[in-house]
């Protein structure tokens, strides 16, 4: 299940990477190229929202058939240790699965502000020629 956890951890760092390039001020001449490759990865990219429910339904199903220690000297040292390490873990790939959501979300956002911004621009433009 570890290549899983890399794909997305890949794709939330490739999201991130294309935020920060459409938001920096002062590239308004890579922003432009810069639109067109995230408008045409947003629909690739949409596969991330099926693919982290179904990682985030891996985690619930580890949750639930985790062996749970009733008595106090149930179980060893050793597998409470593994059992916190599992909870950690699973943790830490939610907090990856939402930070996936959201940065897809923001850069669905920000493009799609960018593109309507763009309009606007071109529609003023074209009312001052006509002025």
């Amino acid at each position: 299940m570890a290549l899983e956890w890399v794909v997305l951890g890949y794709a939330a760092g490739a999201e991130a990477i294309m935020l920060l390039f459409l938001t920096l001020p002062g590239l308004d001449a890579l922003r432009r190229g810069m639109v067109a490759v995230v408008r045409s990865a947003l629909k690739p990219l949409l596969s991330l929202v099926p693919f982290c429910l179904f990682l985030l339904m891996d985690i619930y199903w580890k949750y639930e058939t985790r062996p749970t220690c009733d008595q106090e000297h149930a179980c060893t040292p050793a597998e409470h240790l593994r059992h916190q390490k599992s909870i950690m873990k699973s943790q830490r790939n939610a907090l990856l699965i939402a930070a996936a959501l959201l940065l897809y979300w923001f850069l669905f956002s920000v493009t799609n502000l960018i593109v309507r911004l763009d309009q606007l621009n071109q529609r003023v433009e074209k009312l001052k020629r006509q002025d």
